[in-house]
């Protein structure tokens, strides 16, 4: 199974702007070449027991390229609970996380 990739964005308060750049490398990367249907990023705030939540970014397998210049790490497929997706394709949902009854 490929990896995914993850990355912290800090203080979910101050991510703002590093998430805008981070959908417009997306889209620059993947948009003018027809997206894969797979190729996704998702979203989620997570505290881990800290005052402050941080805004932790997941990108899907098919974004290994555009991950590595992120400076992501490889991770295992991260839970669909409380994700947001925030670039790709809605399919991505479906075809990512099939077993979830999530957002068809």
């Amino acid at each position: 199974m490929d990896p995914w990739f993850t990355t912290s964005l800090g203080d979910a308060t101050l991510a703002l702007e590093p998430l805008g750049r981070l959908e417009a490398a997306f889209r620059a990367a993947f948009g003018t070449a027809g997206c894969p249907p797979e190729a996704a990023v998702f979203f989620r705030h997570e505290s881990e027991g800290h005052l402050h939540c941080e805004l932790r970014v997941y990108l899907s397998p098919a974004t290994e390229a555009l991950a590595r210049t992120l400076g992501a790490d490889p991770c295992g497929r991260p839970s669909p609970q409380d994700l947001s997706l925030l670039a790709g394709p809605e399919g991505a949902w479906r075809l990512l996380f099939p077993d979830w009854p999530g957002p068809r």
